[in-house]
């Protein structure tokens, strides 16, 4: 079932006037914690974009320096989220107590809970990428309460799989080069790779049999292979051994991880292919079907046409034809 799309949202300070900049950015930005009052001298500068769906909520921030801290007053406004906190650039110190101090650097991957103590800094010219899960999800994964941790690749074997798939969400946003599909879809496959990781940092420490710990893998193949094909199912070279490379496994383990999913590698490229083709059907005001089979990674035109009636019902021509008819009403 496809997502329903989102709408990439952004918010900056300056979009308010200066006398008003910090309050109206501790409204729109961080309803669920409280902003503190830059330094004297120091002028808020941030920006925000956002993607949101019924079950998460993606974020990059980019700032100057400046202090937030959960706070019981504004518990109200917080739906029950945890977040996923990937840090690209600058640093981040976090005061969870009086006398214990974590930073983050550029790379690390933290999980925190708004609703628990907590004095957050961030250095100058931060930038981060989270996401936000709903409490009881995070607490399904997990098989425990969450609660505030740094996460690291030796206590979660997914840690940089999750890690490089918030940075090229983070990149594609930021590039505008993306529809409301393109980003719904990343977002569910997005959200569905931190739960996984969840999971396997849940059992870790408890004793697992092999087929979990297989299927977990697997999983993660899966989801990698998928967005790989996301990416590039444009290419014309793209083959079993370039998608278990993007996938970072051997072309074995990616057959499996497929096999587990009741698919095949290059069925499911196809799949991908098509539904690129669809797309590009319906924006398109005119329609060259050779031009757009060869774009979306098809060699063949003929092939490509019965493949594309085969699995929607009508030829490419036919289904732009409907399209036309029904923009026209």
């Amino acid at each position: 079932m496809t997502p329903p799309p989102c709408e990439l949202e952004r918010l900056s300070t300056a979009d308010a006037e200066p006398a008003q900049r910090f309050d109206a950015w501790r409204e729109r930005a961080h309803r669920w914690v409280d902003l503190l009052p830059p330094l004297p001298g120091t002028e808020l500068d941030a920006e925000l974009l956002t993607l949101r769906s019924d079950a998460c909520l993606f974020g990059i921030m980019r700032s100057t320096a400046y202090e937030v801290r959960a706070a019981s007053h504004r518990a109200s406004n917080e739906p029950g989220m945890v977040v996923l906190t990937l840090i690209q650039a600058g640093h981040v110190v976090r005061d969870a107590a009086p006398g214990e101090h974590q930073r983050m650097s550029p790379g690390m991957l933290g999980l925190y809970d708004t609703q628990r103590p907590g004095h957050y800094r961030w250095g100058p010219n931060s930038r981060e990428v989270f996401l936000a899960l709903p409490r009881t999800d995070a607490a399904a994964a997990l098989g425990r309460e969450p609660g505030n941790m740094l996460i690291t690749p030796a206590q979660c074997a997914l840690v940089p799989l999750l890690s490089g798939q918030l940075d090229q969400l983070a990149q594609l946003a930021r590039s505008g080069r993306l529809d409301a599909e393109d980003h719904a879809g990343l977002l569910h496959a997005t959200h569905a790779l931190a739960l996984l990781t969840l999971r396997n940092l849940g059992r870790q420490g408890r004793d697992l049999s092999a087929a979990n710990g297989r299927a977990d893998a697997d999983a993660a193949h899966h989801a990698a292979a998928l967005h790989f094909m996301q990416l590039h199912a444009h290419r014309h070279d793209l083959d079993v051994a370039a998608i278990a490379h993007g996938a970072a496994c051997s072309r074995t383990r990616l057959y499996e991880a497929f096999a587990a999913q009741g698919a095949t590698v290059m069925g499911a490229l196809r799949e991908q292919r098509l539904l690129n083709a669809r797309a590009l059907i319906e924006q398109s005001a005119r329609l060259n079907v050779g031009a757009l089979s060869w774009r979306c990674g098809f060699a063949d035109q003929s092939s490509f046409s019965k493949l594309f009636r085969k699995r929607f019902g009508l030829s490419p021509s036919e289904w732009h034809q409907n399209m036309r008819q029904e923009r026209a009403r």
